[in-house]
């Protein structure tokens, strides 16, 4: 069975919901993306902010309303980040939204970036998270997420077909982004999806390299530099094809 997948590399506006709602109407407007399921990067409508008190919402808020709708008038799959209020904590959040427009998945970012000081403002996610698209089981993710292997090693263990990361990934490091996107594929035997930003914000420059790999780590297409949506196909035999031939997966021990 195969996937299609758009992945939308775009330059969100600096906090700003409303007009990243238009900025998002107007890139699909001269293009109409057909397939399974649609990836936005990290806090997609506010960028990478620590202003949670202010920006914060419910898990079917504003954010899920205006993505719930698009999911309806697409016929696809959603995977969009946004910030969540629980009670008195805040969460980096993914939320898949299925094509009906309802919430079929959440994940909470269980590594919150330290080193920007995300931490001191978001509680992190304490558990992995599979949902399913058709046959497909994809693990989610979210940026920092990337650097700590052992919880993709959780979505191997379950045999994931794919594994999405969405992120605000910056320049100076990028390469870190493009070297751990090929190596979680190569490891887990299963497609990679990266899908970062462009543009800039107050605190970092980003050029994209949204990027899918196979499950041998091969680039299937990967992206700089322009905001656009970029499609992709991806087809599960070849991930029963790998893990057959090359069965390192049984060998793994989690200790």
């Amino acid at each position: 069975m195969n996937m299609n997948i758009s992945l939308v590399q775009y330059n969100p506006s600096w906090e700003d919901k409303k007009k990243n709602k238009d900025n998002i109407l107007s890139l699909f407007k001269g293009e109409i993306p057909e397939g399974h399921l649609i990836v936005f990067p990290e806090m997609t409508l506010t960028g990478f902010s620590m202003n949670a008190e202010k920006l914060s919402e419910d898990k079917v808020g504003e954010s899920f309303q205006f993505f719930s709708g698009l999911t309806k008038k697409f016929s696809t799959h959603i995977m969009v980040g946004i910030i969540e209020k629980d009670r008195n904590n805040f969460y980096n959040t993914l939320l898949n939204i299925n094509s009906s427009g309802s919430l079929v998945g959440r994940y909470r970012k269980i590594h919150p970036f330290s080193y920007s000081g995300e931490n001191k403002f978001y509680t992190g996610g304490n558990k992995s998270v599979i949902i399913e698209i058709g046959e497909w089981k994809i693990g989610l993710s979210i940026c920092y997420d990337l650097r700590f292997p052992e919880l993709f090693r959780f979505y191997a263990k379950e045999r994931v077909d794919l594994i999405v990361n969405i992120a605000n990934w910056p320049i100076p490091r990028i390469e870190h982004w493009r070297t751990l996107l090929k190596a979680r594929a190569i490891e887990n035997q299963c497609y990679f999806a990266g899908v970062n930003r462009v543009g800039n914000d107050p605190n970092a420059v980003y050029n994209g390299y949204s990027s899918v790999f196979d499950p041998m780590g091969e680039e299937i297409i990967s992206v700089a530099d322009v905001e656009k949506i970029i499609p992709v196909e991806i087809d599960k035999e070849v991930v029963k094809q790998v893990r057959e031939k090359f069965p390192f997966l049984d060998d793994m021990r989690l200790i």
